[in-house]
């Protein structure tokens, strides 16, 4: 009984750090490998488009409607107060610094992070990565590299995307739907929003691509288990990265304030 107990303890304790130590390999490997040949190009461009143009849809389209949620509530609390003009500065803040680069890393997760955990477990399980190995090709710059440089590159791309759709809907709902003056709605947000703002958005969006594409890589190359672990790997990419997020978003906040 006290060796079950013992053994049990030391699953739970070496098990994390065996997953973080597995974490930060697949995070190194990438990035040392970013200017050693071949510089896989093709296929960082390749993945660019996979993660960062194909989302552009669910990008645009859930950060209008967070900007205009977001200002029509806002703009209801502030009408009891007679303090409607402050709408554009809350929305632009609340945007640019937490909103923006927080749904878009969730978003960019559940959709691009989950595919690459899926691809790259298939990869694992149907031996194709044991074959990279065979043929002297190394496959954390085949596959990790591509995709987690990608992942660094086009995240803070559709953060600032974010911020900017999210901002017009704010503006439609505000000045086109509840027929507030647009520069009172414009004072506000340009006096309030500044560039330490948008600046820290957009390193929040760089920090939770290198988590996408750590925790999506790291997933999917250490899938076992057949197809039942290809969609365990997936699921957990997502999880796994979401909690990320928004544990990071966290830290990051309080440092940067």
């Amino acid at each position: 009984m006290i060796t079950r107990i013992v053994e049990w303890i030391g699953r739970l304790i070496l098990g994390p750090i065996e997953e973080l130590g597995r974490g930060v390999r697949i995070l190194w490997g990438g990035l040392s490998n970013v200017f050693i040949r071949p510089f896989r190009l093709r296929l960082i461009i390749q993945q660019m488009e996979f993660i960062g143009i194909q989302s552009l849809p669910i990008i645009v389209l859930a950060g209008f409607f967070t900007g205009a949620v977001f200002a029509l509530q806002s703009f209801r609390a502030f009408s009891l107060f007679g303090a409607e003009s402050m709408v554009g500065g809350t929305v632009g803040v609340a945007l640019t610094r937490e909103l923006g680069p927080t749904l878009t890393g969730l978003l960019v997760a559940g959709r691009a992070g989950s595919a690459i955990a899926a691809e790259i477990g298939s990869m694992r399980v149907s031996e194709q990565i044991d074959a990279l190995d065979a043929m002297a090709t190394d496959p954390i710059n085949y596959l990790i590299k591509p995709r987690l440089i990608a992942a660094m590159i086009v995240t803070p791309m559709l953060t600032a995307i974010f911020d900017l759709v999210g901002i017009v809907g704010a503006w439609a709902v505000c000045v086109k739907l509840l027929g507030q003056s647009e520069p009172a709605f414009m004072v506000r947000l340009l006096d309030w929003v500044d560039f330490d703002d948008f600046a820290g958005g957009i390193f929040k969006g760089l920090i939770f691509g290198t988590i996408i594409g750590t925790v999506a890589c790291y997933k999917g190359f250490y899938t076992k288990g057949g197809a039942r672990g290809v969609g365990q790997a997936t699921t957990s990419s997502v999880v796994v990265a979401s909690v990320l997020i928004l544990t990071a978003n966290y830290f990051i906040a309080w440092v940067l304030e």
